[in-house]
């Protein structure tokens, strides 16, 4: 590879750490306040350079297996460095305000560092392996300086949900509330999504289905318990606003599709012992549009009275035996249109197809249909009637494929 034949990329910074400001090698206290103000001025330039370095390196390797390594080799050798830099700045416990200030500035830059390699080369580093005390500890100080700003840009009475997502952090944050060993995966999705926090804004007026808050919270797989109790209230609160079944059952398909349509990262979950959110919220919208059809359809075909003779009963049910279709007859003539035509469904006819299949259907508007008058319009159909039933076939596709 390349870059094993350059001098040690981090040749200047080690020095620094492990000797020059190293109590244990180096008598701190005879390093002048302009030497140190030197070297704090000098910090951002050279991580800028070793930034690009890490890129150039990254484009100039083809081997996935020695980007890895690459990769793995700075990001250890930073943590190493990382973890010399907190032990200089415990041991000598500096009184020198520019001592602490050069501490502080290597601490900050190298996270910084960290946090670039982490978000853009994460497919290389193991998610699973274990967090060096130190470096937690670090990035938990980080962290928590992040939260505290965008927790005092909003009031958190009027956001909930923001409420609950920095609850979580704080939590992460606080080493007396964790009760499991953090793991790289952990600082990686907690550092997402405090960078997500940052770059939005949640006190925007929500006009769509979901808030720009959601958007990231479904985006990065927030599969808190919490958060997923108070999205289904608000939506379902949102829906029964709607007094006719029917604007119900539009609007309940309206979030659903929004909420397929939104980006997911792939590999992201907050909670890897539970469910994806995806999954929790696809079986929620799933089981309130059966409900809500059951419910239509017992209005279409309400129950016999107990005082009819029980034969003429089944007899009249079995006349009567429907199929509630939630499409109107202008959709279901273009379905099964297309089906005759493509020869899914094969008869002597078209109109043996219609005839025989649309006196078991019925619609929430009506039910007793014209099979006729099915047939007739589905060569006059309109085009948000074929929009309608091209989005409905995409849905059963999409349901065929998670079987």
């Amino acid at each position: 590879m390349k870059y094993i034949h350059q001098s040690y990329p981090l040749e200047w910074l080690d020095l620094l750490i492990t000797v020059t400001l190293n109590p244990a090698k180096t008598n701190i206290r005879a390093i002048t306040d302009a030497q140190l103000q030197n070297i704090t001025n000098r910090l951002p330039e050279e991580f800028l350079k070793l930034k690009c370095l890490i890129k150039t390196q990254f484009f100039a390797v083809s081997k996935e297996s020695e980007i890895e390594l690459l990769i793995k080799q700075y990001h250890s050798s930073l943590i190493i460095l990382l973890n010399q830099t907190f032990e200089n700045k415990r041991t000598e416990e500096p009184k020198k305000t520019t001592l602490k200030n050069t501490y502080k500035a290597f601490l900050s830059n190298i996270d910084e560092l960290l946090s670039f390699i982490e978000t853009t080369f994460a497919e290389y580093l193991s998610p699973e392996e274990k967090v060096p005390e130190t470096y937690l500890s670090v990035t938990r100080k980080e962290l928590r300086k992040k939260i505290d700003k965008i927790k005092a840009k909003y009031e958190l009475d009027t956001n909930p949900c923001l409420d609950i997502v920095l609850k979580r952090l704080y939590r992460f944050t606080d080493n007396t509330c964790l009760r499991y060993q953090v793991a790289f995966r952990d600082i990686f999705y907690k550092k997402d999504l405090v960078r997500g926090l940052e770059e939005i804004n949640c006190n925007i007026e929500n006009r769509n289905s979901f808030s720009i808050l959601d958007q990231l919270l479904i985006y990065l797989n927030f599969n808190s318990k919490s958060y997923i109790n108070l999205l289904t209230d608000r939506l379902a609160k949102c829906i029964n606003g709607y007094k006719d079944p029917i604007e119900r059952m539009d609007r309940l398909h309206y979030y659903y599709k929004a909420f397929n349509q939104l980006h997911r990262k792939p590999g992201m979950i907050l909670n890897p012992n539970y469910h994806d959110l995806e999954t929790v919220l696809g079986n929620w919208f799933t089981q309130e549009i059966l409900y809500l059809e059951k419910k239509l359809h017992l209005s279409v075909v309400p129950l016999q009275s107990k005082k009819e003779n029980p034969v003429d009963k089944q007899a009249i049910a079995k006349e009567k035996q429907k199929v509630l279709c939630m499409l109107s007859t202008d959709q279901m003539g273009l379905i099964l249109r297309a089906s005759d035509e493509l020869r899914i469904l094969v008869a002597k006819s078209m109109s043996q197809v219609f005839k025989t299949i649309v006196p078991h259907l019925s619609t929430p508007y009506k039910e007793d249909l014209s099979y006729d008058g099915m047939r007739s319009k589905s060569y006059v159909a309109e085009e948000r009637d074929k929009q309608i039933a091209i989005e409905t076939l995409e849905r059963i596709i999409k349901k065929i494929k998670e079987y």
